[in-house]
């Protein structure tokens, strides 16, 4: 089996990279945005027909949130023209898409886990360009799998957790939004499910939710982070209205896993045990 990887100096891109050993059938092709412009039609075609991809994991996506509200043509292209072309060449070359989406696809105003089946409504242009680019995808073919996710952290790229240690040694007091509510999910346990997926054989295709189980503000993110680096930083909890952002958060945005975990017999950790992993890789 031939898995392209396209976003591959990205977190996630790092993050599968980092478990290409433990997968000893698969040919995995690991392309960064100067081998795979997404938003280049001619040059992603010219890779697949180097590499004859049997899967297409896109782990390549414009997510500077709050950049992109004024940043809005150059998200566009990238989520959403960057997805169409992916889906049209794969469409072409009989290859299968692992498209990768957001929490921020909905407006974050239930206070239940949103399905797969909830209608979207993003409040920022981060979320409206990645929903755009579902649409896309469900619009050019049928061989694919979106799977949304949240909160993603590792020891690889940027991310709040790496964020919040970098913090934490230079001040002594951070304050955290506590009104946001969501799953953190840990990078590598999105990669292996994405593979497991690959592997599965299983052609349920659509669209799937995926993160580790079980919820937190991102307060109770970072009391975590400290608390499991030992940092005796002081942690305020401030509301989200202390802390405006160009760009607006969902509220509530914990996703329900029951399809992913039932088509594809999956076991999905905490977020609070692959948190701890995550660090003691750093």
């Amino acid at each position: 089996m031939v898995i392209l990887v396209t976003g591959a100096a990205g977190q996630l891109g790092q993050a599968i990279k980092s478990i290409r050993s433990e997968y000893a059938g698969i040919d995995f092709h690991f392309a960064d945005s100067s081998e795979a412009d997404i938003t280049d039609l001619s040059q992603i075609r010219k890779l697949f027909d180097q590499i004859s991809p049997d899967f297409c994991i896109n782990a390549a996506a414009y997510t500077a949130v709050d950049k992109a509200e004024s940043d809005i043509e150059k998200a566009r292209q990238i989520n959403v023209t960057g997805a169409a072309n992916l889906a049209s060449v794969c469409l072409e070359k009989n290859c299968t898409l692992l498209h990768v989406s957001t929490d921020f696809v909905f407006a974050g105003l239930s206070d239940t886990p949103y399905s797969e089946e909830h209608p979207t409504n993003p409040t920022g242009i981060y979320g409206l360009t990645k929903r755009d680019g579902e649409l896309e995808i469900q619009k050019i073919m049928s061989r694919y799998f979106i799977v949304r996710t949240s909160w993603v952290f590792s020891e690889f790229g940027n991310n709040f957790m790496k964020t919040m240690l970098r913090l934490s040694s230079e001040r002594e007091e951070i304050s955290v939004v506590s009104d946001q509510t969501g799953t953190p999910t840990y990078a590598v346990d999105l990669a292996r499910a994405l593979i497991s997926i690959a592997k599965s054989g299983v052609t349920v295709y659509g669209i799937y939710n995926f993160s580790n189980e079980g919820q937190a503000t991102w307060h109770d993110f970072a009391r975590a982070i400290f608390d499991l680096s030992k940092t005796s930083v002081k942690l305020n909890a401030i509301p989200t209205s202390a802390f405006p952002t160009p760009a607006k958060r969902p509220t509530y945005s914990v996703l329900d896993k029951s399809r992913i975990k039932s088509v594809f017999s999956l076991q999905i950790r905490s977020w609070q045990e692959a948190l701890d992993d995550a660090m003691s890789k750093l």
